[in-house]
């Protein structure tokens, strides 16, 4: 099946999420339904555009698309439930969030049932619409990739406030992933009170 594709009768909603390796901060999940006419070249797998690019594409695709929204998952909530089922709770947190904000619309009286999901990887939240994990889906899926563009974006500007709060750690530079300078910052002030706790800071990949 093209999960580009979808038959008339349906909308695609594409769900991504950025965050699962970093050491601290939240992961963050977007879900995105495109406007039919959305200009789709802009769009690539948010690690294949330059931070530029990400940001270029940012606005263009929360006022293109028919609908979008945002979720999170702590790194308290990582701690505790672990990286695989936090990155699906914020997933479906943004789907939660894409119809909470757009559900009065006249666009969701008509399409609420007609939605189905397709999200990057191998797994799926718990969400009430049919849903496919689709593997390399922000490479090819056009909603997926804008999912993960919002994702990225989103959560990097999270972490460029952190920076502000926890100048120390470096976060606007590494963005919480487990960078050398990370470790170190780490090693020497201890955990940051947005630290991923179960993440070890040695032999992190």
């Amino acid at each position: 099946m093209n999960a580009n594709k979808a038959d008339a009768q349906t909308f695609l909603c594409g769900i991504d999420e950025a965050g699962r390796g970093p050491l601290a901060g939240p992961v963050c999940a977007a879900a995105v339904i495109l406007a039919k006419d959305f200009p789709c070249d802009i769009l690539n797998d948010s690690k294949k555009l330059s931070s530029a690019a990400r940001e270029k594409a940012r606005p263009v695709i929360c006022s293109g698309s028919l609908a979008w929204g945002i979720g999170w998952a702590t790194a308290g909530e990582i701690d505790e439930i672990n990286i695989l089922q936090a990155s699906l709770l914020a997933m479906k947190r943004a789907y939660g969030e894409m119809i909470a904000a757009f559900g009065t619309s006249d666009f969701f009286d008509v399409a609420y049932d007609k939605i189905r999901v397709v999200v990057d990887g191998i797994f799926i939240p718990d969400i009430p619409v049919p849903c496919e994990a689709v593997v390399k889906a922000d490479s090819f899926v056009n909603e997926v990739m804008a999912a993960s563009i919002l994702a990225k974006t989103y959560r990097d500007h999270l972490m460029e406030y952190y920076s502000l709060l926890y100048p120390e750690y470096g976060y606007d530079k590494h963005k919480g992933y487990p960078t050398k300078a990370h470790r170190t910052a780490i090693q020497c002030y201890g955990p940051s009170p947005i630290q991923r706790k179960s993440f070890r800071v040695k032999n992190q990949e």
